[in-house]
């Protein structure tokens, strides 16, 4: 076994591209060493430098290669002609099989040779989101310029240069020598191992490993916090970016001038995150401090003091700027702004975002009317559904798009408007991710599902639909959002209807015609989200599957209750053999239906020669129709217990009758028997979608 380290030390790598950067390394590493048995890989990255270790065997054994060729009676020239392409005499060729198979020893391969051999290859086709070329006279890119190379393998230099063709790749080649800190430790040192080069580092200010620059900088703005009797404002998404930017994390705190604390926290937290990349700080009340954090890249001989007074007079700029906008959109309503989202394009295709104001407005009704909403909360959600969009035309959000809907629901409680009706605008955009809130207040539910069904229905209607991983209008996060609304509020009217009234107004609009099929193709696609979304959080999809083998019911409530139920009724042992059973019907009926079917009709009673035709027969009907009750009344449960109730009449029946009788006219009859069977059991589910 030897220790393979590979440092690449470049210019300064944008931090967003770090990670995927190194964890490339180690996998087009990984790769190419296969023969050499890579193991125990780890990858290090940071804002000057990426990095793998891995560690690999000392030698490829050696092996042989065969080659087949053409067969014995292949004519000559094609013989010939396999024998030029391998540089091969007859006499290296053995007859195996029929044909003609060149075996070749390979020698063994040393580690350090096929690392050099390699290591150039992966870096000139190495990706980057976006690269470079600097200086003159060479096409080798990488994302800044690449400044040093080392490649050791257990602790010796592995010589290994860039240039190919003619190409002199700047003179890049390997070598054992890499820097400290820029600033404060900027000399060279010699590395001998990845142990060596790791505590070297460290001991000149450079943390390689990200996690614990992260660590570092949560744990010393936390303690900085708590100093001062505050909280952080939790943002993993920047204490990641800012690890990206530094090599030695120093935290540092600063203080916000009071004539900025009447600005809206959030617009606060979004100036110093976009521009700045600080963190929010709060009381313990969590209200907005007058102090926020941010991380420095170095310590000084001031404690910081400098430093920390450079910032705040930057971030007083900041806020002064949002200080501007927060006025000056102010002295304009929101609902006059309505009139200017007119002049805002929302798609080539689907017109302005002021036409579909107008569609989430009556849209909102739908569904405000469709959650049994007083005639009051319905007149709100209308209200709240044409002042959605209108924080698009104000300087705030042109400045922080993050920041719409959020910016409307504090101009709409400045403008006078109600209290449900500026949180229906400030949160009809929730939830905005996978772990995001979903909204609670009713009317910010019906603006929010009516903001996603327009979505939704506008892009289906011009066949602008998610295609393999590309999902530019984010459609399937609407399509979740829509489920987990609907889901977690426990809402009970039919998605469908909603969807129906969606694509007409649509297609009212932009003069096209809005099928059955388009409806057909949301509820679909509504499903199949559905399903994934399932087996995210660990439930069985498969049982979802089977239920909506019969078409997606519009109350996903009522779909999801009964899911639930049949998940539960198959865990359990009569479950699991009411499921076999089901499959082996479905298959014995698949097969006979091919030879002389279908075989769909009604049993005849007078047919039945044994006791087990005559007591399933009974079984059915009776199961049968106390399920349908049950299924009416929404007593899934009941209906579940009334199916899984058949498990040991349908046992009887396959331990004693021969379903494929001698006679045709029992055979048949007891066909028709199986087909009652799987009728039954289809008003619950298609059982053969389900695992198990």
């Amino acid at each position: 076994m030897a220790e393979l380290l590979l440092v690449l030390d470049s210019e300064e790598i944008p931090a967003r591209m770090q990670a995927a950067a190194g964890q490339e390394l180690v996998s087009q590493l990984s790769t190419a060493l296969s023969g050499l048995n890579p193991r125990n890989a780890k990858a290090f990255w940071g804002p000057r430098r990426i990095a793998a270790r891995v560690e690999i065997d000392m030698v490829i054994p050696a092996s042989t290669r065969s080659e087949r060729g053409p067969r014995e009676s292949a004519p000559e020239q094609a013989l010939a002609g396999f024998l030029r392409k391998h540089d091969a005499t007859r006499d290296e060729l053995v007859a195996e099989n029929g044909s003609w198979v060149l075996n070749r020893a390979v020698p063994p391969v040393k580690a350090a040779d096929r690392v050099a051999e390699v290591v150039p290859d992966i870096l000139w086709r190495f990706s980057w989101p976006k690269s470079m070329r600097w200086g003159a006279g060479s096409n080798f890119t990488w994302v800044r310029p690449l400044r040093g190379i080392i490649c050791l393998l257990d602790g010796t230099p592995v010589p290994l240069t860039l240039a190919r063709d003619g190409d002199d790749a700047h003179g890049l080649s390997s070598g054992v020598l890499t820097t400290g800190h820029r600033f404060m430790a900027p000399d060279p040192f010699e590395v001998s191992s990845a142990r060596q080069w790791q505590e070297t580092l460290k001991s000149r200010y450079v943390l390689v490993d990200a996690d614990e620059r992260a660590e570092r900088i949560v744990a010393g703005i936390a303690d900085m916090a708590a100093k001062a009797d505050l909280d952080v404002v939790a943002d993993a998404g920047l204490v990641d970016e800012v690890a990206g930017l530094t090599e030695w994390p120093v935290p540092l705190m600063g203080r916000i001038d009071d004539t900025f604390m009447d600005l809206p926290p959030e617009v606060m937290q979004v100036s110093m995150r976009i521009n700045q990349r600080y963190f929010a700080l709060r009381d313990r009340t969590g209200k907005a401090a007058p102090y926020f954090a941010f991380v420095a890249n170095m310590t000084f001989a001031d404690d910081g003091a400098l430093t920390i007074a450079g910032n705040e007079r930057v971030l007083r700029a900041r806020f002064a700027d949002a200080r501007h906008f927060w006025d000056l959109d102010r002295k304009i309503a929101l609902i006059d702004r309505v009139g200017a989202l007119n002049a805002v394009t929302f798609h080539a295709k689907l017109g302005t975002q002021g036409a579909r104001v107008e569609r989430i407005e009556a849209l909102a009704r739908e569904v405000a009317m469709a959650m049994g909403l007083s005639d009051a909360e319905i007149a709100d959600a209308t209200r709240a559904g044409r002042l959605a969009k209108a924080d698009l035309t104000t300087g705030m959000v042109g400045e922080f798009p993050e920041l719409q809907g959020v910016m409307g629901g504090y101009y709409a409680r400045h403008d006078g408007e109600s209290d449900a009706v500026a949180r229906a605008v400030a949160e009809h955009y929730q939830p905005r991710g996978l772990n995001d809130e979903i909204p609670r207040a009713p009317l910010s539910v019906a603006v929010a599902l009516a903001d996603r069904l327009d979505l939704l229905a506008s892009f289906f209607l011009i066949d602008e639909t998610p295609s393999g991983s590309g999902d530019p209008y984010g459609l399937r996060r609407a399509a979740l959002g829509v489920i987990r609304t609907i889901r977690d509020n426990g809402l009970r009217f039919d998605l469908e209807r909603l969807f129906a009234a969606a694509l007409d107004r649509v297609a009212a609009q932009i003069g096209q015609k809005a099928g059955h099929d388009k409806r057909q193709e949301l509820m679909a696609f509504v499903a199949e989200r559905l399903r994934v979304q399932l087996r995210n959080e660990g439930e069985r999809h498969d049982v979802l599957s089977a239920t909506l083998a019969g078409g997606l019911d519009g109350d996903l409530v009522r779909l999801l209750t009964r899911t639930a139920a049949l998940a539960a009724m198959v865990e359990t042992e009569d479950g699991r053999n009411l499921l076999a059973a089901g499959k082996r019907a479905a298959n014995i009926l698949r097969i006979e239906n091919r030879k002389d079917g279908p075989h769909d009709g009604a049993p005849d009673p007078s047919l039945y020669t044994q006791d087990e035709e005559r007591t399933l027969s009974a079984a059915l009907d009776e199961a049968a129709a106390t399920s349908e009750r049950a299924l009416e009344d929404e007593r899934f449960t009941d209906a579940m217990r009334a199916v899984a109730a058949l498990r040991p009449t349908l046992d009887s029946f396959f331990d004693k009758v021969t379903v494929n009788d001698s006679d045709p006219l029992r055979r048949i009859n007891r066909l028709h028997l199986l087909a009652h069977m799987s009728r039954t059991l289809g008003r619950i589910a298609n059982f053969a979608q389900i695992e198990g």
